[in-house]
C-alpha cells in the first residue's frame, strides 16, 4: 500500500484530554481558570508588597532589600507573561500557525529565565562592590522587612502551586518566586547578624546567595525552553530506543526519518517512515505501534507513514538489486539512522 493511504494522527488523544469538544473540553477551559485565579492572587500579593519594600529598602539603605524588590518585579512580569502566553497557547490552530501559539508559553519560559540569568549578573557586581566598602544598612528595618517577605512569599507560592506547574511557562514563574522566598529567608538571617553583631557587610553576602539561586533556576529555564525550540527529544525519551523498541514488532522491517519533539510543555509528538513486510497488515501495524507508543512513551500525537518493504508510491513492488536494502527508492535523504530489524527476528 502507499504510504499516504497509511498516515494518521492518533486522534484518541484528543478525545480522551479534552481536545474536541465535549466534556474534556469544559473541564480542560475550568482548569486553565483556576490557573488564572491562583497566579492572579499570587500577583496582587507580590504587587502590594513590593511597593512598600522599595520605600523601606531605600530608606535602610539595604543592597539586600532592593534587590529582593527588584526580583520581585521580575515576579510580577513573570505572572503577568505566564498569563498572557496562557491566553495565546488557548486559541485554535489557524491559518499558517497549525500548532496555534502554543510555544508562547515556551517563549514566556524562556523569557523568564533570561530576566533571571540578566538580574543575576546586575545584582553579583552590586554585591561583590559592596562586599569592599559597606554601607551602614539599618538592620532592624531590614529584618523587619524580610519576615513579612517570607510570609508573603510563602503565600504566592502556594497559590501558585495550586496551578499547573507541569507547563514550563507556570514552572518560570514559580521558580521566579520561590527563588525570591529563598531570598527573603537569607535576608533574614542577614538581618539577625547586623542587629547582634553590627556586620554589615551580611548584607551582600546574603545578595550573593541569591545571585547564586537566580542563576540556577536561570539556567534550568533556558535550558529546559531551549530543548522545545531545537526540536530536541523530551528529556527522558531517547530515539534510538524508541526506533529500537518499534522495529522489534512483529512485520516492521525498519524504521527511518524517525523524528521525536515537543509542541509545547508534555505535549511530545513524533514521526516516523515505516517498512513492514510484503503481504503484512499495514493498518494493524500503525495501529499498534501507535498504542505503544502512546502505553509506553507517553507519546499520542505520532504520525506514521507505513509502506510495503519495496513498494513504491504508486502501490507497485520494486526490484531491490543490493542485499540488504530494504527501501532503495524509500527517502534517499533520510535523517537520522536507519534501524533494520534483525535476521532472525521473525
Amino acid at each position: 500500500m502507499a504510504g499516504h493511504e497509511h498516515s494518521q494522527h492518533d486522534h484518541e488523544h484528543d478525545h480522551k484530554h479534552g481536545g474536541r469538544g465535549g466534556h474534556g473540553g469544559h473541564s480542560h477551559g475550568v482548569a486553565a481558570d483556576a490557573d488564572r485565579r491562583w497566579l492572579l492572587s499570587a500577583l496582587a500579593l507580590i504587587v502590594v508588597f513590593m511597593a512598600g519594600e522599595v520605600v523601606v529598602g531605600f530608606a535602610a539603605q539595604s543592597l539586600a532589600l532592593i534587590s529582593d524588590a527588584a526580583h520581585m518585579l521580575t515576579d510580577a512580569a513573570s505572572i503577568v507573561l505566564a498569563l498572557i502566553a496562557m491566553r495565546l497557547s488557548a486559541r485554535p490552530a489557524r491559518g499558517g500557525y497549525t500548532y496555534g501559539l502554543k510555544r508562547a508559553e515556551i517563549l514566556s519560559a524562556q523569557a523568564n529565565g533570561v530576566t533571571l540569568l540578566i538580574l543575576s549578573a546586575w545584582l553579583g557586581y552590586e554585591a561583590v562592590t559592596r562586599l569592599f566598602e559597606p554601607p551602614e544598612v539599618a538592620g532592624t528595618l531590614v529584618l523587619v522587612t524580610a519576615l513579612i517577605g517570607i510570609v508573603v512569599n510563602i503565600a504566592a507560592a502556594w497559590c501558585m502551586s495550586k496551578a499547573n506547574r507541569s507547563s514550563l511557562n507556570v514552572e518560570g514563574a514559580f521558580q521566579h518566586v520561590l527563588t525570591d522566598l529563598y531570598a527573603f529567608i537569607a535576608t533574614a538571617v542577614a538581618g539577625v547578624i547586623m542587629v547582634t553583631t553590627g556586620f554589615a557587610r551580611a548584607d551582600s553576602i546574603a545578595s550573593l546567595i541569591v545571585v547564586a539561586l537566580m542563576l540556577k533556576a536561570g539556567i534550568g529555564l533556558v535550558r529546559d525552553s531551549g530543548r522545545i525550540f531545537l526540536e530536541a527529544a523530551p528529556a527522558g525519551i531517547d530515539p534510538d530506543t524508541v526506533a529500537d523498541r518499534l522495529v522489534a514488532q512483529p512485520l516492521v522491517e525498519e524504521i527511518h526519518d524517525l523524528h521525536i519533539w515537543e509542541i509545547t510543555s508534555n505535549q511530545p509528538a513524533l514521526s516516523a517512515h515505516i517498512l513492514v513486510t510484503p503481504g503484512g497488515d499495514c493498518h494493524a501495524v500503525r495501529r499498534e505501534l501507535q498504542r505503544r507508543l502512546a502505553d509506553e512513551y507517553g507519546i499520542s500525537h505520532s504520525t506514521l507513514q507505513v509502506d510495503h518493504v519495496g513498494e513504491d508510491e504508486a502501490g507497485a513492488l520494486l526490484q531491490i538489486t543490493t542485499p540488504g536494502d530494504l527501501s532503495p527508492d524509500h527517502c534517499a535523504d533520510a535523517h537520522g539512522p536507519v534501524h533494520r530489524a534483525g535476521p532472525h527476528k521473525h
